[in-house]
């Protein structure tokens, strides 16, 4: 069985409830049906259902337009931005999908939201911490993303973590700390991984030097003050932090040994550039962007997803 394989399997064992806000996408429409055939989670489609072609009888749809629930979502909305957003402002918000969507997630009529199919991943990230807010000891929303690299044995079985590749442009060494460890604890939390993180950079242990690079490092020490029993070096080039015999050549007394599974990089634009051309050139199966520090789970799609990226996500957003 494959890991992203493994993954539904768990996610059937849960039956958890997942909102699909983007009913006017084909391709969620198709994914609700693959979820609710394969019984991997039971679905919410957001949507007019006279405009809503789908076969399978026990996806849920509920149009925010001509619901019930429109009135409480608005006044719960005004409630929790008070001072920050009037009466008007919420009553044209819950007209939005994605709003609604999460304002079902926080009510606990539902267990989690996917979208990002056709919104952006601000607008996915906007509406969640609006009405879901942060999770309690959490300063940041970070992401990741499940890349797994036919034939080859990095990571877990060709399986490794890949953040932030969604949401923080420049990360300042705090952050990237955050990013570390929450990911660590993802790691371990949803997939049974024992984490090991690579701090990612140009350089190997001193052979270059830079602000990026110097981030890096006091990220790390950040990160083991944090969490002291995490596994964690850098700063590392990729080299050295996946492939043990050039890391007995750069750094052999590493504790990971080029064995990471978790790849943190310096900035967005690394990551984001990295995770695709893994993904293209590679031919990796990509899950993700999966966002982590909501007190509710919410994920985001690529735009350029296909309907198993969408099946994937909802899985993972199931285990959450």
């Amino acid at each position: 069985m494959s890991f992203l394989d493994g993954l539904r399997v768990k996610a059937k064992e849960k039956q958890k409830t997942i909102v699909l806000p983007e009913s006017n996408d084909e391709r969620v429409c198709r994914a609700a049906e693959e979820i609710v055939k394969q019984k991997i989670a039971k679905v919410i489609l957001l949507g007019n259902p006279s405009k809503i072609n789908i076969s399978e009888s026990s996806v849920r749809i509920i149009d925010p337009n001509d619901s019930e629930k429109k009135e409480d979502f608005i006044e719960t909305y005004y409630e929790l931005r008070k001072g920050k957003e009037n009466r008007k402002y919420a009553e044209s918000i819950m007209d939005n999908f994605l709003y609604f969507g999460c304002m079902l997630v926080h009510k606990g009529e539902a267990d989690g939201l996917v979208g990002g199919a056709v919104n952006n991943t601000a607008d996915i990230v906007r509406s969640a911490i609006k009405v879901i807010g942060l999770r309690k000891g959490c300063s940041i929303i970070s992401s990741f993303f499940i890349m797994k690299v036919p034939d080859h044995g990095y990571g877990e079985n060709g399986c490794l973590l890949f953040a932030d590749c969604g949401v923080v442009p420049e990360p300042n060494a705090e952050q990237l700390a955050d990013i570390a460890v929450t990911t660590a604890a993802s790691a371990g939390n949803l997939f049974g991984w024992t984490p090991r993180v690579a701090m990612l950079s140009y350089s190997t242990k001193g052979s270059a030097q830079g602000d990026s690079v110097e981030k890096v490092r006091k990220a790390v020490e950040i990160a083991r003050g944090i969490d002291s029993g995490l596994i964690i070096d850098g700063e590392l080039q990729l080299d050295a932090a996946i492939v043990s015999d050039v890391a007995k050549k750069k750094k052999a007394d590493s504790v990971l040994s080029g064995n990471a599974n978790i790849l943190i990089f310096p900035d967005l634009n690394s990551a984001n550039i990295s995770y695709k051309i893994v993904q293209r050139l590679a031919g990796a199966e990509a899950v993700g962007p999966v966002l982590q520090g909501l007190a509710k789970p919410v994920n985001d799609l690529s735009r350029g997803c296909n309907v198993e990226d969408i099946v994937n996500s909802v899985a993972v957003t199931a285990l959450q």
